[in-house]
């Protein structure tokens, strides 16, 4: 082939990933999933990044939920003084989901507020999992959980799934817990419009995607991949980023 496009699974792998590819001399443009060792991708003059910052999907997450909390001071339910909150997270290894995690909390805590966590769960994306995670979480803590953070909009959703179970996000404003997610799927922002869901962040997939296509084809055509395009490397020298933005009504 004239080039590869991955999308690595496990992002400790990178290496074998690598070595295999530079065996036939083929271009790679590794996407989403940054391997853990950026320097592998570095030792391979024929190897790109394309991607997000990882930490900035968070740190956008913490800005929406430190706005939403600081408007208004029924936010804090029992009057602490403290944000009570419970994390989904994607995946343990996962860059992405590690990032986001701890800079959505630690945003918010830089912001000033003091958070306290109820409760943590790797729910591996999925929604059904994320679902049973927050349906067991209230069978324990009740409307005690004051925000809701999932490292995506999927796992956002079966949040939000649980809560409806309980007669919370359904349009009494009495009875809310805010959703966080991050992607801007369709469903996530129908939930937004609906008042379901506090915010997402957006990942722009056809930014992503026009960028894969732009950069790919120029290493398979062997120029540079960011010749006569509008990109630029980061620091890293080999990485293309594509911004997050945020989403709510």
């Amino acid at each position: 082939c004239d080039l590869l496009m991955v999308n690595l699974v496990d992002t400790e792998a990178a290496q074998v990933v690598v070595d295999k590819i530079k065996e036939k001399d083929v271009p790679v443009v590794f996407f989403n999933r940054e391997p853990q060792n950026t320097e592998i991708i570095k030792g391979y003059e024929k190897a790109i990044f394309v991607g997000t910052t990882a930490k900035d999907a968070g740190i956008i997450q913490g800005k929406m939920i430190v706005d939403l909390w600081n408007a208004d001071a029924k936010w804090d339910k029992n009057g602490d003084g403290k944000m009570q909150y419970v994390m989904l997270q994607g995946e343990a290894t996962n860059p992405e989901a590690i990032a986001r995690t701890e800079y959505s909390v630690k945003t918010v805590e830089e912001a000033g507020i003091t958070t306290e966590k109820l409760e943590f769960q790797i729910c591996d994306w999925d929604q059904d999992k994320a679902q049973q995670a927050v349906e067991a979480w209230w069978s324990k803590h009740k409307d005690g959980i004051e925000v809701i953070i999932a490292n995506n909009d999927g796992m956002a959703q079966g949040a939000i799934a649980a809560l409806n179970g309980q007669g919370y996000n359904t349009g009494d404003a009495e009875k809310y817990v805010p959703v966080y997610g991050v992607d801007a799927t369709a469903a996530a922002q129908d939930l937004i419009n609906k008042e379901q869901m506090s915010g997402t962040v957006l990942q722009d997939a056809v930014g992503m995607a026009t960028a894969l296509y732009t950069t790919g084809m120029n290493l398979a055509e062997g120029k540079d991949a960011i010749e006569g395009t509008e990109y630029a490397f980061d620091e890293t020298g080999f990485s293309v980023r594509i911004p997050y933005q945020e989403y709510k009504k």
